[in-house]
């Protein structure tokens, strides 16, 4: 009788980087707002209610809404192409 294989699935714990922050802006007034969602239930509805602030409450100019492939993936270079050129502030949401 052979002895039987024990399997460790537990791995090192990985090496932690610092994360590097975009700057913020001063003030959103006048901002144009991108606001990507990720195809999560209410994702959608989620951003549009935050767009909605973002107008009213801090005076962003415009929303733009941006719709992912799924959730599962970073947004597709065409997205961060457009963010680049008609957005000044991006906002990533998710829903569930």
């Amino acid at each position: 009788m052979s002895t039987p294989e024990i399997l460790d699935p537990t791995v090192e714990a990985p090496t932690l980087t610092a994360i590097a922050y975009a700057p913020r802006p001063e003030s959103l007034a006048g901002k144009r707002i991108g606001l990507i969602e990720n195809t999560k239930f209410n994702s959608d509805r989620l951003l549009l209610k935050i767009g909605d602030v973002l107008k009213a409450e801090y005076g962003a100019a415009e929303t733009r809404i941006f719709r992912k492939h799924n959730s599962s993936v970073p947004a597709h270079q065409e997205i961060i192409d457009e963010l680049r050129q008609t957005c000044d502030v991006m906002v990533a949401g998710i829903g569930d």
